[in-house]
């Protein structure tokens, strides 16, 4: 596995963590063992740095408890990223965050269901946001007390990074981002600003939610909770039919003798921000091929022709 310094925090982090939203139930049904195992999996393989959010799961909240479960004894040799903004959203009746104690609370609630004493990264996870001087106050505050090392937000949007950026006074750490072979706009100017400003990336959806795995056509029906959108009829079909398109000339240029899910993981990794991507598992299988691709990136060459995309 090969590690970095993720942006000004000073941590070595492995190129490739492990994304907690699929242990949550979400993207399907799963045992608390099956979820204790890819845990520990990603772990042996070299991955220190787990990503969840508060809203994780079925319900609100499980990824965070199977996480937190599958990491007693080994806290304090891997780092934890959580977010809170969604708490209640999914299920009819969202937490508000409009005072610093709301987003405190929802930071205490996090650290009781990870079962720890300090949370590395608390991120924003309302990636649209206007005004975040309530989160600000609130990550700062959680910090004074012991229980957040750093903090940021989870946003596509460039100019809401840089407002939080700014609002923070520079002191935003680290930023999730969507970023693929399929979805490359982060290019454009999301992360050279944080590699000017020495903000640690996480990469999250690095294989546009399983669409380089290729085992999915237009006549997939998708039944889990999180892509039931891309099925016929529903709201994100376009969408869905422009990332296969968007697949197939991928594949006209990725290594014929590589799969897919390595060429997309180590696509974003060979990046110069130095980001990690946080891609997430359902299987022990997935945990393994998602950190054999991180032993290595991309030659210049390959790494040129698929930029051309």
């Amino acid at each position: 596995m090969l590690y970095r310094e993720f942006g000004r925090t000073g941590w070595e982090i492995s190129a490739i963590g492990l994304g907690t939203w699929n242990i949550g139930n979400q993207w399907g049904e799963m045992e608390d063992s099956t979820a204790h195992d890819i845990v520990k999996t990603a772990f042996d393989h070299g991955m220190n740095l787990f990503d969840a959010a508060e809203s994780y799961g079925i319900p609100n909240g499980l990824s965070e408890i199977r996480l937190g479960q599958a990491l007693k004894g080994i806290r304090d040799q891997v780092h934890i990223v959580s977010k809170v903004g969604n708490w209640g959203k999914r299920t009819g009746q969202g937490v508000p965050k409009t005072t610093v104690d709301m987003i405190r609370v929802c930071g205490h609630a996090c650290l009781g269901r990870l079962r720890t004493d300090w949370i590395d990264v608390l991120l924003c996870h309302e990636g649209d946001i206007q005004d975040p001087s309530v989160y600000i106050a609130g990550f700062e505050a959680l910090r004074e007390e012991g229980f957040i090392r750093e903090y940021g937000i989870s946003t596509n949007d460039l100019q809401v990074l840089k407002n939080f950026h700014s609002t923070s006074d520079g002191k935003c750490a680290v930023v999730e981002v969507d970023y693929s072979l399929i979805n490359r706009s982060a290019e454009e100017g999301f992360l050279p600003f944080c590699q000017e400003n020495q903000i640690g990336i996480l990469i999250r959806g690095p294989v546009a939610m399983g669409i380089l795995a290729d085992k999915y056509d237009a006549d997939t029906v998708f039944m889990d909770a999180v892509r039931h959108k891309w099925n016929q009829g529903e709201s994100a079909r376009a969408e869905y039919e422009e990332k296969l398109a968007r697949l197939d000339r991928v594949k006209t240029i990725a290594n014929p003798d590589r799969d897919l899910v390595t060429t997309g993981l180590r696509y974003v990794i060979s990046h110069s921000a130095e980001p990690v991507a946080i891609p997430g598992a359902t299987s022990v299988n997935q945990v393994r091929i998602n950190a054999e691709a991180g032993v290595s990136l991309l030659l210049d060459d390959e790494l040129n022709r698929l930029k051309v995309l």
